[in-house]
């Protein structure tokens, strides 16, 4: 397809059978080889696109070596039909195992179709090494959007198996951004424009709102050529600071041009690694322009005026005001300081703090506020710091626990003091029940009074068909409606609402980084991703709850780690807290 594009090509097919282990068919408009060319294009280092050295320095086309066609040519049958534009006819080649079988003039229509066939047909060891064909055609699919992506202004498409994929007109980049990844980003895409001497950029990136948990919807190009460059990501990210939901990972689509002896693309053979001359400028430059684009279009941290639910539930504010509270209230020192006209501001003399005790003097009144151990039995509790006798390191676990900031739990054991991560430990529980409900296939499911419809970018599309059994398995009900279209029709009970998406693509993310693997692996990452979203309901607020939680984490075969391997409660002795006191 590289070549194609290098071809002047405007129309671009590709026809697959069986995700390419049968068929890679490429099929192009472009200028066309003569029958010299065609036959030179399958031998080791020839390259049409060099012509003397100073061309190694200002690299424009896309492929290049002149490496590919020769090792494909070796390990599959090739056929290649070719006729450049202002010729009246055409050259078939056959190639079998670097064997040229056939040269043929013949009639075919301008352009170049080259037909790679029964890949590995020679080398067996290595065909049973190609992964499943979801894995291979998720690859091609990759790489197929990429170069798509590349180029709005031509025309691609894609059959696999006989079925249509892609048909992508000419047209602007927002456009084929949203056949290729998904209609969902259409009204989520911000431009980027930045035009200096030293480097251009342009493209597209995402609004905070489409942000996902996974990666994958992040491209960057540089002169027209995919790469990868965790230093250049880096400097999009910063950029969102403050927009971002904790490991959330922005949508971008952005095209860098620059000089090409700026660029130095040889330190990888796949091209997809490059080395800038000056890395801190190129940082510098794509992080301005993601904040302008971002203050252009007045998107800013936004502040939340809503009340915190724990806040809420609250005695206060859930239980009535009587007539003996307001008169209370009213008779106060603040109450007739900010009734005052000018005094709510008033700085009080040294005096004036002795009323601070007639607050405390209510409080301690028979009929005054109930104290914050009398709200036990409501969903907020008050806790007070265990008794020093609690830190004795004969003292039974369980007797005191203590919620620090509602992320750790503090208990004593005989040893000294043991701190619980309390999502850690939640994921490491809803990990060991997932795995019993997949074993004995009786996961209950809450059907969606409205079901929920999901669009897939098509990488993701195709893995996801794969898994909707094993999803089932454990109460989540997604069908196929063909193409990327999925329809969530049920979720496990335990799952909040709204948090569908997510845990798609919390469970894609996780299939991705395990593609190829046996089947018992991908089993569990299926589990540990559904675990992984479980773990964020909110934790148990009462300490009835939180001596639960606790002794379900023991219960569990493997309580010290989490199953991503994090550490989930760790133990300070005695001897390390005497150290600093």
């Amino acid at each position: 397809m590289e070549n194609a594009i290098d071809a002047g090509a405007s129309d671009i097919q590709l026809v697959l059978k069986d995700a390419g282990k049968e068929l890679v068919q490429v099929t192009d408009n472009g200028s066309g080889m003569s029958p010299a060319d065609a036959r030179m294009a399958f031998e080791r280092h020839a390259t049409s696109k060099i012509r003397d050295i100073n061309d190694l320095f200002s690299i424009r086309t896309m492929g290049f070596r002149g490496e590919a066609l020769a090792s494909v040519a070796a390990v599959a049958q090739v056929e290649l039909r070719t006729r450049p534009q202002e010729a009246g006819l055409g050259t078939r080649l056959l190639i079998e195992g670097t064997e040229v079988k056939l040269q043929e003039p013949a009639a075919c229509p301008a352009g170049t179709t080259i037909m790679v066939k029964n890949l590995f047909f020679n080398v067996p060891a290595r065909r049973h090494f190609l992964k499943s064909n979801t894995t291979e055609l998720r690859h091609i699919l990759d790489e197929f959007t990429r170069i798509a992506l590349a180029h709005p202004e031509l025309a691609f498409r894609m059959t696999h198996n006989g079925a249509e994929q892609f048909r992508l007109d000419p047209g602007s980049l927002k456009s084929r951004i949203v056949q290729l990844l998904g209609s969902h980003a259409e009204k989520n895409l911000v431009p980027v424009a930045e035009e200096t001497e030293f480097l251009n950029i342009k493209g597209f990136i995402g609004k905070p709102d489409i942000a996902a948990k996974t990666r994958g919807s992040q491209y960057f190009f540089i002169n027209n050529r995919f790469i990868r460059n965790a230093y250049l990501h880096h400097a999009v990210t910063t950029a969102y600071e403050g927009l971002l939901a904790k490991e959330s990972f922005p949508f971008y689509v952005l095209f860098l041009e620059t000089d090409p002896a700026r660029v130095d693309v040889n330190v990888h053979p796949t091209k997809q690694e490059v080395k800038f001359e000056d890395d801190r400028l190129m940082y510098a430059y794509l992080q301005a322009a993601i904040k302008h684009a971002l203050a252009r279009h007045n998107i800013a941290p936004s502040l939340d005026f809503s009340l915190s639910p724990d806040i809420q539930n609250l005695p206060a504010v859930q239980l009535p005001q009587s007539e003996a509270d307001k008169e209370r209230t009213q008779s106060g020192y603040l109450s007739h300081a900010f009734a005052s006209r000018h005094q709510a501001h008033k700085i009080p003399g040294t005096n004036d703090y002795q009323r601070w005790k007639d607050l405390y003097e209510i409080a301690a009144r028979p009929g005054g506020p109930a104290p914050a151990t009398a709200a036990a039995d409501q969903t907020q509790v008050l806790y007070s710091l265990p008794e020093e006798a609690a830190l004795h390191p004969e003292a039974n676990t369980g007797q005191q626990v203590l919620s620090v900031q509602g992320a750790l739990l503090v208990t004593t054991v005989k040893s000294g003091l043991m701190l619980v991560h309390m999502r850690r430990a939640q994921e490491r529980i809803w990990f060991q029940r997932l795995q019993s409900r997949w074993q004995m296939s009786n996961a209950p499911s809450q059907r969606l009074l409205y079901p929920i419809s999901m669009e897939m970018p098509p990488t993701q599309a195709a893995l996801l068909v794969t898994v909707l059994p094993d999803l089932l398995l454990m109460g989540l009900d997604v069908s196929h409606m063909g193409g990327t279209h999925f329809v969530v029709q049920g979720t496990p009970p335990e799952l909040p609402h709204g948090a569908e998406q997510e845990l798609i693509e919390v469970i894609i993310d996780r299939l991705e980084h395990s593609s190829g693997q046996p089947e018992d692996i991908r089993q569990q990452q299926l589990i540990g991703a559904m675990a992984f979203r479980l773990s964020y309901a909110t934790p148990p607020q009462h300490q009835a709850g939180q001596q639960t939680l606790i002794d379900e984490l023991f219960a569990c075969p493997q309580p010290e780690y989490t199953p991503g391997g994090k550490k989930v409660f760790t133990i300070i002795r005695r001897e390390e807290l005497e150290q600093h006191l």
